[in-house]
């Protein structure tokens, strides 16, 4: 080796070298290539393809071009990497189960949720979504500074101007050297509300926040268990949530069968039926006869079909717990402030964003000012010329040369070089008197806004305004409806201070979908006006009870069985207006066999509140409502049953009223409450009517004054008869005939004690439902048959009969919901009344 060779050697300390080496790649990793950043939520990868298509022209009202022509531009421009990692990231950008709102429209195979890859680049075509564009609106207007490309030919933006806040709204994932992101997305909708909510109050907490900005919004829908998780993430930056599929239990032939039409985000379709096909396979779920994918473009749908003797509610819950139909997504809200990783909480986010807008807005501003005024002086010299304007054409006549003119104009009119060649590229159009009034009009709208600019740039509180308004453009623009529902947790302890008082709407249909609605949803409306629509529910489907409450009330739900289950108000999920509901059966876990044929809503158990029960048998009980203030999650005894016997109704009382029970044998009894003394939970009851062999009850209801009493039957026939018709008796006697019941008009199917502005609905054992004004139907005796209400055919019958609210009629063109003006929806079959 030569001496100058021996001369260039340096000795090092191997382990200093790696440790230096190593820090410079694990930076460069973290800020080039797996952390977004916290004002714009788009890693570099995302912001030159995006950068990269808008310098091409492919705006959203352009032609879609070739992928490969996009990521060629962004590997040969801004990213010098492979041109799979580019094609792929921007293929998840155009997906609409991957991304909340898609940056990329894309034409073309770009691969589906069972996992199938997209097409290849030369195939597909792209151009930028609409919403895209509010990423990179201003650009050109220095709102965010340029830096070098990787060999210093092209500039790219270190960040884009992102008009809404992305981070949150998209979310993001990545691992980096040493940690990880994995922040899921939200509802443009509430976050932006979240912002508005930062802008009102500057010391806004996350915990507050949630008011606004309710958990994350994942494109896939599914339900989202418990708020406790959420709350976690949004005070300290990690937490985790438990997704879960959205599934509904149908009947179908007499057998059960379990419908999804919605997955936790990220889960692979065709790899979860494999699964499921598996576990049943291997014995470990056991009841699945058949399982189909019959998802097609118009959404997802997979049909698990059960044998009859399963319980369907015991199948779910095995799915839940063995398959990724419940799965966990961790939260780690890891981004880069400054070029540097810092796990946020949600206030953070958002005021980072927040900052970074009143920097686009300053700048943006700045910019216009700039044009403005330098528009203006061009102006002003204009103004001067048309002044002196015989004087400046002899001084342009006699230059002889351009430049001489200009100088000429520079010295005699003390002008500016840009004014004075202004002057003289000005063409002799301008010269009459209307282009001249055109220009004082300019020059004087120009100094309005630079006055304006000024004021924006000296004042931060109408920077924010700006930015207020700009949001709320975008929302009204790309909002839209909540996909996630957020749910009771399975363990979790809901914190009540979180969730507001407010009034709601509950309604349930007949069937047993349940879902809530602000009280706001149902506007009033003066009487005679259409009604409402306040549910999308199936053929032979209807609203059976719709009541208002408060979000921090209870509901009691009492099941055939004689249990009885509880939920808070709030923990009904909030739907849109026109939404099916999400069955009870998901809520509260009822048995096999257990129906709910009684919903109270409560404020409070009261000791001076009681529960009438009434079962089939003919046995009454009397308990004091706060005997039932303690229900557990699996339910509790309402009512100790005797064999073959079945709870048929529940009111709520005072203790001083009055009741009255029907017989399918066309009997009644009309007695005091008082008659039957308070008993504890767990007693059977006392004999409310005496039934003779093969008589049962099926009806109970509290008699109210000025109403009158409805008698259904079997065959179609029904009647109303006055109240005063049914003396007070004794309880536990045989009671009177309320209805002559012969083979013509068959036994009786309801009794309700009804008002004249109420509709009956009958609904028969095939299906047929038949609405009818109550005021309708024939004033009649006690001992008659009653009067045709609905033709029923030989081998049908009537099994339901309920009473709804006029209120809750459809109206044609699916209107919004509306309530009577001064009115609320009252209680129907179920909540009683006091």
């Amino acid at each position: 080796m030569s001496e100058e060779s021996r001369s260039q050697i340096k000795e090092i300390d191997i382990g200093h070298e790696m440790r230096t080496s190593f820090m410079d790649y694990a930076m460069s990793i973290i800020v080039s290539r797996a952390l977004p950043d916290v004002r714009d939520g788009l890693k570099p990868v995302h912001r030159r393809i995006l950068f990269a298509m808008s310098e091409l022209g492919m705006a959203p009202d352009k032609p879609h071009k070739k992928s490969a022509r996009i990521v060629g531009e962004v590997i040969g421009k801004y990213h010098p990497h492979g041109d799979s990692a580019v094609y792929e990231t921007m293929v998840r950008m155009a997906q609409d189960f991957s991304l909340r709102y898609m940056l990329v429209d894309g034409h073309g195979n770009f691969g589906s949720i069972d996992g199938d890859m997209a097409a290849a680049m030369r195939y597909t075509e792209s151009r930028l979504s609409k919403i895209a564009m509010e990423l990179l609106r201003d650009l050109n207007k220095e709102t965010v500074d340029f830096i070098p490309n990787y060999d210093g030919e092209e500039n790219e933006p270190a960040v884009l101007p992102a008009r809404f806040p992305n981070l949150l709204v998209n979310g993001s994932s990545g691992i980096a050297v040493g940690m990880a992101t994995n922040i899921p997305p939200h509802n443009l909708s509430e976050v932006i509300d979240g912002i508005q909510q930062m802008i009102d109050n500057p010391e806004v907490t996350s915990l507050e926040l949630m008011k606004s900005i309710k958990g994350p919004d994942f494109p896939t829908g599914g339900y989202i268990l418990g708020r406790e998780g959420i709350k976690q993430a949004y005070s300290t930056g990690r937490g985790s949530v438990t997704m879960r599929a959205k599934a509904s239990i149908e009947d179908h032939n007499g057998k059960a069968r379990i419908i999804v039409d919605e997955l936790p985000y990220q889960v692979n379709k065709a790899r979860l039926i494999e699964k499921i096909a598996e576990l049943v396979r291997e014995k470990k779920i056991d009841g699945i006869t058949d399982l189909r994918d019959e998802s097609d473009r118009n959404g997802m749908r997979i049909v698990i079909e059960l044998r009859r003797d399963v319980n369907p509610n015991v199948v779910l819950n095995n799915l839940y717990k063995h398959t990724a139909m419940q799965s966990n997504f961790g939260i780690i809200m890891l981004a880069l402030v400054k070029g540097e990783p810092k796990v946020l909480g949600l206030r953070d986010m958002l005021f980072h964003y927040l900052e970074h807008q009143k920097e686009v807005i300053r700048r943006r501003t700045e910019f216009e000012l700039k044009k403005a005024e330098a528009r203006a002086h061009i102006l002003e010299g204009l103004r001067i010329a048309l002044d002196h304007l015989d004087e400046v054409i002899a001084l342009i006549r006699a230059s002889r040369t351009t430049e001489e003119a200009r100088d000429g104009l520079i010295n005699r009119f003390t002008l500016s070089y840009d004014q004075a060649q202004a002057i003289l590229d000005m063409r002799l159009q301008r010269l009459t008197g209307l282009e001249r009034d055109k220009i004082e009009e300019e020059y004087a709208e120009l100094l309005k806004k630079i006055a304006e600019y000024k004021e924006i740039l000296a004042n931060e509180h109408l920077v924010l305004n700006i930015i207020s308004e700009e949001l709320r453009e975008i929302k009204e623009k790309f909002g839209d409806e909540r996909r996630s529902e957020i749910t009771i947790g399975e363990e979790s302890i809901e914190d009540e201070d979180l969730i507001p008082q407010d009034d709601v709407v509950i309604t349930i249909s007949h069937t047993g979908y349940i879902k809530r609605l602000p009280v706001s949803t149902y506007r009033s409306q003066k009487r005679g006006g259409k009604g409402v629509i306040g549910m999308d529910t199936k053929d032979n489907d209807f609203v059976e009870h719709l009541f208002v409450t408060n979000t921090h009330h209870f509901l009691m739900f009492f099941t055939n069985k004689g249990k009885v289950y509880r939920l808070k108000a709030y923990e009904i999920p909030d739907l849109s207006r026109t939404a099916r509901g999400t069955p009870i059966i998901n809520l509260i876990q009822i048995e096999q066999g257990e129906t709910v044929n009684a919903v109270i809503p409560v404020e409070s158990f009261d000791s001076d509140k009681f529960l009438f029960f009434a079962t089939k048998n003919g046995l009454v009980k009397k308990t004091p409502l706060d005997d039932y203030g303690n229900i557990r999650k699996g339910g509790l005894i309402a009512v100790n049953l005797r064999e073959d016997d079945d709870l048929i109704g529940v009111r709520l009382t005072d203790g001083n009223q009055s009741i009255i029970m029907g017989t399918k044998l066309g009997m009644s009894i009309h007695f005091p409450e008082q008659d039957v003394r308070a008993m504890g939970r767990s007693a059977t009851g006392v004999k409310g009517i005496h039934l003779d062999e093969d008589d049962a009850v099926i009806d109970m209801d509290v008699v109210q004054e000025n109403n009158s009493v409805l008698i259904v039957t079997s065959k179609g026939y029904g009647k109303r008869t006055p109240v005063e018709d049914y003396r007070l008796q004794s309880r536990g006697g045989k009671g009177i005939k309320t209805l002559n019941v012969t083979s013509k008009n068959g036994p009786v199917v309801g009794l309700k004690v009804v008002r004249e502005d109420e509709d009956l609905m009958i609904i028969t054992a095939l299906g047929t439902v038949i609405r009818t004004s109550m005021s309708g139907i024939s004033m009649m005796g006690r001992n008659t048959q009653g009067v045709r209400l609905i033709h029923i055919r030989d081998e049908d019958e009537v099994s339901t009969v309920a009473r709804v609210d006029k209120s809750d009629e459809p109206a044609e063109g699916g209107e919004e919901g509306e309530l009577a003006a001064g009115e609320a929806p009252e209680a129907s079959e179920g909540p009683g009344e006091e």
